[in-house]
């Protein structure tokens, strides 16, 4: 299998982290945090690493990163922790539902309002339609750092100083971007930065991250057992504590270290530049090919992320999807859980058939994915 879904998860996971999770599950089996037993102590050192790697990775302090199982966990913690009655927030016209919907949620039930900014080509303008939206009760400017279905990076850095000079938070959704684009807290105006363990991270599934950088911290969306502070009848007021309340998924976490030192010791503008390298080439090779029609820009180091959204004349995403699984091609198709982006680009009747690449792609891999969209077309004539 050519595996081409990496921006839903990556696949395959390195051998560090198959070695992590077997290990975890054979020899930290113990809660950790919750005990003073050398066993518990030990696990809890284990998970206290990919802290440190994380906040190695990210530029800020281990008590800063607080562990969530996805980043759509991570999204709604910041967001409904954040936002309260009367609050205004803006989002861009390319996020994931993850952001979506959660602020339509808390507009139908009449807590806050909220508006969408188009973004552009322009880094410029892109901030202006930012700006332009603030009110006097802007609480929260909500922003993907990547589009999941195009590949378009939008100017967070930028908007986020923005935010900060108007006194607006800033959030950052980094699900397709973390691990191989840079990320600052101490050098970008991000308060709040979420992200997947399972993708750019190589971690497995069922782990995210919450980064805090800001001295609101959210209201906790889940509330129990902390192993801190027990006696008291509400949850703490630090973190991590204050958001990770029960059993953390250890063996995952673990897991999420050993991905987070593989991308350490790759570095993530090694594993960009490889990834960008293969898109490139795809694009071009796709975009000879008559019946193909690209969605997404020409993929540029600093502009794109790789990722291309196509369709094939006369097929449905799904179907041409279907195909390519015939030849052993895994991408996906449909509407990738990102309907304004679809409603921007106007493929929200019928989608596109998406491809990602990772850090374990290969030419190889370009040339027979290339072959296989030259068959479904040969197909399509006859």
């Amino acid at each position: 299998m050519i595996y081409l879904d990496n921006a839903a998860t990556t696949f395959p996971k390195p051998p560090c982290v198959l070695k992590a999770v077997t290990e975890a599950m054979a020899h930290y089996g113990a809660n950790p945090g919750r005990a003073g037993h050398k066993l518990s102590l030990q696990t809890a050192r284990k998970v206290y690493h990919t802290r440190e790697s994380a906040a190695t990775l990210f530029d800020c302090e281990p008590e800063q990163i607080v562990f969530t199982k996805n980043c759509t966990e991570a999204i709604n913690i910041a967001i409904k922790g954040i936002v309260h009655y009367g609050d205004h927030v803006i989002i861009s016209d390319l996020e994931h539902n993850a952001v979506y919907r959660v602020v339509e949620s808390l507009k139908r039930k009449e807590i806050i309002e909220y508006d969408i900014a188009p973004t552009c080509d322009s880094e410029e303008q892109t901030v202006w339609h930012f700006e332009h939206l603030i009110r006097p009760n802007t609480k929260l400017i909500a922003c993907a750092h990547g589009s999941n279905v195009f590949g378009f990076r939008l100017p967070v850095e930028k908007i986020g100083n923005m935010a900060h000079r108007r006194g607006v938070l800033m959030l950052v959704d980094a699900a397709q971007t973390a691990g191989i684009l840079d990320l600052s807290m101490k050098h970008h105006c991000i308060d709040y930065l979420c992200m997947p363990g399972h993708k750019g991270l190589y971690g497995p599934a069922g782990t995210g991250i919450l980064i805090v950088d800001s001295e609101l911290l959210p209201e906790p969306l889940c509330e129990g057992g902390t192993g801190s502070l027990s006696m008291e009848p509400m949850m703490p007021d630090f973190l991590p504590d204050r958001l990770e309340s029960g059993t953390v998924n250890t063996a995952g976490i673990i897991g999420l270290g050993a991905g987070i030192d593989f991308v350490l010791k790759n570095t993530p503008q090694r594993l960009y530049a490889h990834e960008m390298q293969l898109c490139r080439e795809l694009y071009l090779r796709l975009k000879r090919l008559e019946g193909v029609q690209i969605y997404s820009d020409e993929p540029k180091i600093g502009r794109n992320l790789p990722v291309i959204s196509f369709n094939i004349t006369g097929l449905s995403s799904e179907r041409t999807a279907e195909l390519l699984d015939h030849y052993n091609i895994a991408v996906r198709a449909g509407f990738h859980c990102a309907a304004l982006a679809h409603r921007k680009m106007r493929t929200n009747k019928e989608g596109t058939v998406r491809i990602s690449l990772g850090a374990f792609n290969t030419k190889k891999d370009i040339l027979m994915c290339e072959q296989a969209v030259r068959k479904i077309l040969e197909g399509c004539r006859r």
